[in-house]
């Protein structure tokens, strides 16, 4: 293999690092995330309840007040009831407060109703207010286990990059460029081997990257050149092995 494609693997290899750092880096930043998504959602429901809480108090305050209002229009029909002239005026009277306190009864048992809607609402934000408590202390955790991880794997990205820098080092930038739009797309994995099936000639070249038939003129050429050649399917950078059969 000539000095181009040899420089490139020794590249890519450094590019694999690279990838597994970041995989790293990203796994522990997802686990803090998603516990920050936990208590996101936990506090979302607990600020639904307190608002469903608030609205229940109110309807029952208002069913209260129209309770009182409507026990002090059944106290006047008493009155009115001991002042009442005829039979006829009596009886209307007396219908009036039976039909109050009808209404009235109604009225409470809603009021009793909402009260204890008030009371199971308020428990449910209760509950919710412990998980969002001990999902962030959950999260204070996540965060302290992971700062150490994430201080080293900063640091061994740090380094993996000045490697990079210097195996780019004497690179030809043709080959470089190539070599970065395909890593970029395939993290990392810039390059493929071409494997040679068969147990004489005419063999068949496959492409190590997307496992796709490959001309023969590509290892034909790579067998004497020290050149980019790319896989017409993937876009992956071809190398031959050393020792692959001509």
């Amino acid at each position: 293999m000539g000095q181009m494609l040899d420089g490139l693997l020794k590249l890519q290899s450094i590019e694999r690092e690279l990838s597994q750092v970041r995989r790293r880096l990203k796994t522990r930043q997802s686990a803090v995330d998603l516990q920050q998504h936990r208590i996101d959602r936990h506090q979302e429901q607990w600020e639904a309840r307190q608002e469903k809480s608030n609205t229940r108090r109110k309807d029952a305050d208002r069913h209260e007040l129209d309770l009182r209002q409507s026990e002090e229009r059944v106290a006047k029909l008493r009155s009115a009831l001991n002042t009442a002239k005829t039979n006829k005026e009596y009886a209307t009277i007396l219908t009036q407060i039976n039909t109050l306190k009808a209404d009235n009864a109604k009225l409470e048992e809603s009021t009793l109703r909402m009260i204890q809607d008030v009371d199971t609402v308020r428990i449910e934000a209760d509950k919710i207010k412990e998980q969002i408590e001990a999902e962030t202390k959950r999260l204070d955790e996540i965060k302290q286990t992971n700062a150490a991880e994430i201080k080293k794997l900063d640091g061994m990205l740090a380094e993996l990059k000045v490697r990079r820098g210097e195996a780019a080092e004497g690179l030809v930038p043709e080959g470089l460029a190539v070599f970065k739009r395909v890593a970029d797309r395939y993290d990392g994995e810039a390059m493929a081997a071409i494997q040679i099936e068969g147990k004489k000639p005419p063999y068949d070249y496959i492409c190590g990257g997307c496992y796709m038939s490959l001309s023969a003129e590509h290892a034909n050429a790579l067998r004497v050149r020290d050149e980019i050649r790319i896989c017409n399917n993937c876009g992956r950078i071809l190398y031959m092995e050393p020792n692959q059969p001509a």
